[in-house]
This record gives C-alpha cells, structure tokens and sequence, in this order.
C-alpha cells in the first residue's frame, strides 16, 4: 500500500487546525460576554437593590392590607431592609414609600395653603423658627476712619408643635380579595382625601389646640397700627360689602399694605363665593382686575397675582377676614414628619375593614408682615 499524500495530509491538518482555532475563539467569546454580564451587574448593585426593595415593600404592604398578613412586614423591619418600615411602638406599620410619596403629591395638588406655604420635614416633636426683627447697622468709612460696632439684632423664637393627624377609610373584605382592586391606589386616594380636608380647615382657621394654628385665628389689627404677634387688615369701609362706588379700591389698598420685600411670589387666598364676587370688578378704565389662567392648570390672577382658592376662607359677611394676601412661603410654615403609619382592624366594624392611618404635622404664622387681610368692616 503505497504512503498518503503529503499535500493531502497538510491540507487535512491545516483544515482541522481552522476548525480549531474557530471553536477556540467562540468559546473565549462567550466566555468573555458572560464575564462582562457578571461585572456590569455587580457596578449596578443600587438600582438592583432599590427595585428588589420596592418589590418587598408593594408585596409586604398588599399582603397586609388584603389579609392582615404581618410576616412579611415584620421581616422588612427586623433584617433592616428598610428605615422607613418599620413596627411602631403603639401599633401599626409605617407605609411603603411609594404609598406615602403619592399621598404626598395628592396633599399637593389639593387646594390647600400647603400648595403656596413653606413646607418643612423635621424628625423632632415641634419646629422651630428664628426671625429678625431688626437690621443690621451699617455705614460709610474710609481707610482712615476706624469702622464703628454693629448693634446686636433681635431673634424672635416661634416653635411649631406636631399634631397626629388620623383618618379612617373603610373597605369590605370582599373587595380586598379581590384581585383586579388596585388597593395601594384606593388606600392613598382615601388618606389623601381625608388629609387635604383636614389640614387646610387647620391652615386657615385652626385654633392651635390639638391641631394647626391657622393665619385667621391670630389677633387682628388695622394696618396702620400693625405690630409683631398680630395679623394686618384694611377694611372696606362697609359691613360685610364693598364700596358700592369703588369696589376695587380695597383690592389695591391691601396689596399694597404687604412691603414690597413681600409683593414678589405673593398670593390672594379666598373661597370660590368670594371669587366670583370679585373677578367682576374693573378698574377706572373699565379692564378687568380679573385674569384667568391661560392653560388649563394655570391659577387665575387678580391684579397680576396668583388666586388660590381655598374653601375654607370664610364668605363676605360683616366683619370676615374673607382675602387674604400675603407672601406664605414666607409667612406660614408648615411642619411635619415624613412617616405615615397604617393599622388594620378588621374587628371594630365587621364585616368592614377599618385602615386607622396617622402622620405628624404641624403649621403657625412664621413672619407676621408677610399676611395681609381684608376685612369686610368699616
């Protein structure tokens, strides 16, 4: 039998060598896709770790909600999966983020004094705020005249006590199991409702006694005799009516009773009775004081000024502090914590469901010159 080939064989050993080399390189290949896989997950652990807990949290809070399930809530507390769930010491869970956050937007968009006030997140019981009274001396000098001792300004304390703010939706159990019932969505809309309601009756005209201090329950005075402690009014010079002859003059009197330091992102703050009553005045030149909002959620302006309407501001009656004007960032404070607690009790209102849910705020007058009020008084 006569010896292969030497070509033959070389082309055979060259084609298997290619063969080779093509398995090679597509194992490294893969090898090297799975390697770059591996370290992009672990340089992300932060976005992993937050969806991973947001997923804990909707499951914990669903199943507590819809059975009564506390397994789960408690294991998110106790292995520290989470700071903002936790058991609290006098009963219930602190809800999820996601659940407070949408509360928290709803208790924005509301028509409330929260939408224009100052809004603060504190951890402690009460909030306090510094306000100067007085000015800094200064003076003209030379390199020649030596500079002359500043006095010391005044610092006025006002403390803002939290108050627990609760309310209570209802449910049937019926509806909880089923599954298609969004329950974080109904459980949020329902706080958020009972909150809003609450807090800006509180805001305006709370009495400070287990529960805000609003803006009109502070001691009036004409602005002329305007004094710190005290809310500044005009009057329209009739009993619980406008002038007959120059209805708009009391517009323009209390804005320019605030201090022109105030004027910049000032409010009007009146009920819808009240508005409808002054979007029909004019000027001397027969325009309109009254402007509404070019889109859709754009709030309507008086005199250039944003108007929000708040319910709970009293009706032009005589003697009613019915518009307030006033820059409230400035001139209210609003603080609160930013836990909510939730409690489930299927026993008090059977076959119902009762969600006993609470959170901590707190609100006052922060700088007395900031609030302006017009008093529908001679």
């Amino acid at each position: 039998m006569n010896d292969p080939d030497i070509n033959t064989l070389c082309l055979e050993l060259n084609h298997e060598i290619t063969e080779l080399k093509s398995t090679l390189a597509t194992q490294a290949k893969e090898k090297k896709k799975q390697m770059h896989t591996h370290i992009e997950n672990h340089t992300r652990p932060a976005l992993s770790a937050k969806a991973n807990t947001d997923d804990i949290h909707q499951k914990a809070i669903d199943a507590y909600v819809r059975r009564g399930d506390e397994v789960e809530l408690r294991e998110v507390a106790l292995e520290g999966k989470s700071m903002s769930m936790s058991v609290n010491a006098d009963g219930g869970f602190l809800v999820d983020p996601m659940t407070a956050e949408k509360i928290t937007s709803a208790l924005y968009g509301a028509s409330s004094l929260r939408s224009v006030a100052n809004v603060v997140q504190v951890e402690a019981s009460a909030y306090d705020v510094l306000v100067d009274h007085g000015e800094f001396e200064a003076g003209w000098a030379d390199e020649n005249t030596p500079s002359i001792e500043t006095s010391n300004t005044q610092f006025d304390r006002i403390s803002i006590p939290l108050y627990e703010l609760s309310a209570l939706p209802k449910s049937s159990q019926r509806l909880l199991d089923d599954a298609a019932f969004n329950v974080e969505e109904w459980l949020a809309t329902r706080i958020a409702d009972k909150f809003s309601r609450s807090e800006s009756a509180a805001f305006i005209s709370g009495d400070g006694i287990d529960k805000p201090k609003g803006f009109l329950s502070h001691q009036c005075v004409e602005n002329d005799l305007w004094e710190w402690g005290k809310i500044g009014i005009v009057k329209t010079g009739v009993n619980g009516d406008f002038d007959a002859s120059n209805p708009a003059d009391a517009i323009v009197d209390l804005v320019y009773a605030l201090p022109s330091r105030y004027r910049l992102g000032a409010n009007f703050v009146m009920n819808s009775k009240t508005a409808g009553a002054v979007r029909k005045m004019k000027d001397a030149d027969g325009r309109f004081l009254w402007s509404d909002g070019l889109a859709s959620e754009e709030p309507a302006r008086l005199m250039g000024y944003k108007v929000l309407i708040c319910e709970d501001m009293p009706d032009i009656s005589e003697g009613s502090n019915a518009i307030a004007f006033g820059n409230f960032s400035a001139g209210y404070t609003i603080a609160e914590r930013p836990d909510l607690r939730i409690l489930r009790d299927p026993y008090s209102a059977k076959p119902h469901v009762l969600f006993y849910a609470t959170k901590r705020v707190g609100g006052d007058v922060s700088d007395f010159a900031a609030i302006k009020l017009l008093s529908f008084d001679t």
